[in-house]
């Protein structure tokens, strides 16, 4: 699976999800780190990328728009990097499932 994590998360993010074998990218590793919200879904479509944010802007335009990417949209408030990383350890083979069944939306709360 390829996904593309958002400025609003660590790029630590985007490593440990390498690690679970998936093509993840950060923003930053993309030259995309200050672009806008267009720019990020357009690259998420022409890559085949799902968009891993904390921004609500993504998830409402999920919404809104067909044929876009999925976004797996996180609500968790701030926590240490540690934290992200462990709650994401327990919550990821539930993502990838609602993913790999075509789910456009998941929201992480």
């Amino acid at each position: 699976m390829r996904l593309l994590v958002d400025a609003q998360l660590p790029p630590a993010l985007a490593r440990w999800l390498t690690a679970q074998g998936h093509d993840a990218q950060h923003v930053f590793d993309v030259a995309l780190s200050e672009s806008a919200d267009a720019v990020v879904w357009e690259h998420a479509i022409q890559s085949s990328a799902v968009i891993v944010t904390k921004d609500e802007d993504f998830a409402v335009r999920s919404q809104l728009h067909t044929g876009g990417p999925p976004v797996v949209w996180v609500r968790y408030g701030n926590v240490r990097r540690a934290e992200l990383l462990e709650r994401f350890a327990v919550v990821w083979p539930s993502i990838v499932e609602a993913l790999d069944g075509g789910e456009s939306l998941i929201e992480i709360v």
